[in-house]
């Protein structure tokens, strides 16, 4: 169990890591993270999406016979939440000042504490489980610093302000909420903990696929499609290697 305490904090350090690289990299090199961050974002889409249909969702139903509510509930919460999120900064220019950056900076710093939970969730079932979902997030890391530090700016704060803020809110949250869940998480029943992992599912699909792909549709760039299939085909390797 201490392993796995050290191998779920490890990989949200490193989420954490890879969202300051993005963070720094918008930052110093803007012109590179803008033109390259939709190939992590492909990517990052490829591999959740096969993570979560072709071993996170079977595992939870292994778990829990009623998996199928809770992967329906994670959707759902998420995609409820950044409604809220979008409520409050659609239709709005960037004379309104400091709330267009805050508002969306606070869903982004949820998003990253659930985050959190997620790897509490995934590496309590297993190792393989929780690496496997974290190959995917992690990558998803690195344009979730860049969009945080671009709302940040555009709402008229200052670069070394934007930096601190985009820091706290998407990377600092992710080990924080690992921290906060673990403890209660690794404690519970077989059954509530494939619930758990359904939600989690639920949530990895809708950033997956309406969080992410859309980016893609939405930025076609030259060799996205191919950096979307690189990511379902890494999860495949990963997935059936095992097996």
């Amino acid at each position: 169990m201490e392993n796995t305490f050290w191998t779920a904090f490890g990989a949200s350090l490193l989420a954490a890591l890879v969202t300051s690289v993005g963070i720094y990299v918008i930052r110093h090199f803007e012109r590179w993270g803008r033109e390259n961050s939709i190939y992590f974002i492909c990517f990052a889409a490829g591999v959740l999406i096969s993570v979560s249909f072709l071993h996170i969702i079977p595992k939870a139903f292994s778990m829990n016979a009623d998996a199928g509510i809770y992967l329906f509930a994670g959707y759902l919460s998420l995609h409820f939440f950044n409604r809220f999120i979008n409520a409050f900064v659609c239709d709005k220019s960037a004379d309104e000042h400091y709330e267009i950056g805050l508002v969306p900076m606070i869903g982004i710093g949820f998003h990253s504490f659930i985050d959190g939970f997620i790897y509490s969730i995934t590496f309590t079932v297993s190792i393989f489980t929780g690496l496997l979902a974290a190959t995917g997030m992690v990558l998803h890391e690195f344009p979730e610093g860049i969009i945080t530090y671009l709302l940040l700016i555009r709402a008229g704060f200052s670069e070394k302000m934007s930096f601190f803020l985009a820091f706290l809110a998407a990377a600092v949250t992710t080990p924080l909420g690992m921290l906060v869940s673990y403890p209660y998480i690794s404690q519970i029943s077989l059954p509530f903990l494939g619930a758990l992992l359904s939600f989690s599912a639920g949530a990895l699909v809708y950033v997956g696929a309406t969080h992410l792909l859309p980016h893609a549709e939405t930025e076609p760039k030259k060799y996205s499609i191919m950096a979307l299939c690189a990511g379902i085909l890494v999860a495949l390797v990963i997935i059936f290697s095992k097996a």
